[in-house]
């Protein structure tokens, strides 16, 4: 019997086409009603702070009409935690950031900031909001997640999923890391996710670890829907 792995789909880069225009179109609700439709679990949104592509408004907009939740990621900031405790989402994902960067490019460092990350999940975890930390998948940085109080942690995929579509026999090494994570992780009584660069063939590899429980993917899916609809792109 097969189990069910959870699906996040982050709709960032439609907010970005719509930026890259102005005005409204492709309407963010239109896109997550059609992705919820199409048997999403939850809506991925990352509010950055210089606003690149979600926007306060959206988030806002978006939440009374989902019929999932909204999994927002933000990250360890004042000006966000503030947001996140007006939002109220399911659940909040810290992540690093850096203006200069084109997209995530690593795991948040939990283990050598562990008493000012603390400092940020108190008030978050006080709205009864599920944290979680997208970290690399190293056992010190689980331990420090398990330290100051997260429920989840989301295992950054980005190496794996680059050494595989480059076909570089080291992806099988690269999994065995996330595997061994997933478990290490999962036997500390945190909940495991894996995000970042998955795409239809590498997401199979990630979902086959038998601790893990969400996916959450982006990019690729919406890439994917050009070609053959949002529906099409989230159930393949």
């Amino acid at each position: 019997m097969s189990r069910y792995i959870k699906l996040g789909v982050n709709i960032d880069h439609v907010a970005t086409l719509r930026n890259a225009r102005g005005g409204k179109d492709p309407l963010l609700l239109q896109v997550a009603l059609a992705v919820e439709d199409a048997g999403a679990d939850s809506i991925t949104m990352h509010l950055r702070e210089d606003r690149r592509h979600i926007r306060d408004e959206d988030l806002f907009m978006l939440s009374p009409h989902l019929r999932t939740s909204i999994n927002l990621e933000i990250s360890a900031s004042n000006e966000m935690v503030n947001v996140a405790g007006k939002l109220k989402p399911k659940s909040v994902c810290l992540v690093p950031e850096r203006r200069e960067e084109i997209t995530t490019e690593g795991g948040l460092d939990v283990h050598n900031k562990i008493h000012k990350l603390m400092s940020f999940l108190g008030p978050i975890k006080q709205k009864n909001i599920r944290v979680s930390l997208f970290i690399e998948p190293s056992e010190k940085q689980i331990d420090a997640a398990k330290i100051i109080g997260a429920d989840i942690i989301e295992l950054h995929t980005g190496y794996f999923c680059d050494l595989y579509e480059r076909k570089d026999g080291n992806y099988m090494e690269a999994l065995k890391v996330l595997e061994k994570a997933a478990s290490y992780a999962y036997k500390l009584g945190l909940e495991v996710h894996a995000g970042h660069g998955l795409t239809t063939a590498s997401a199979g590899f990630v979902s086959k670890i038998p601790e893990m429980k969400e996916l959450n993917i982006g990019h690729a899916i919406i890439s994917d829907s050009i070609f053959m609809g949002l529906r099409g792109a989230v159930q393949l």
